[in-house]
């Protein structure tokens, strides 16, 4: 299986105890969108089908990426070494 490369590396605090996770390839995204979401939520539903359909070219890498930010923000994931708002700017 070839990984799609998404961009820039992601990495978020995934859990209250600091443990980072770094999200480069679409690939991790949707692995962890399927078997480690701590939510199923509608944001996390949206990422995950974002995510396969640019996995199969239907839409644009960085439509998923978006997603799965935004699916990130819901779960209470933080961006790595951030503490506010700014941070999801």
């Amino acid at each position: 299986m070839i990984e799609i490369h998404w961009g820039e590396p992601l990495s978020f605090v995934v859990s209250p105890g600091g443990e980072v996770q770094r999200f480069g390839t679409i690939e991790k995204a949707r692995y962890w969108l399927r078997r480690k979401w701590p939510v199923s939520d509608g944001a996390r539903g949206r990422a995950l089908n974002e995510v396969e359909a640019a996995m199969n070219c239907m839409v644009p890498v960085g439509q998923a990426r978006r997603s799965f930010i935004a699916a990130a923000k819901s779960a209470g994931f933080r961006p790595e070494g951030a503490s506010g708002k700014a941070a999801w700017a």
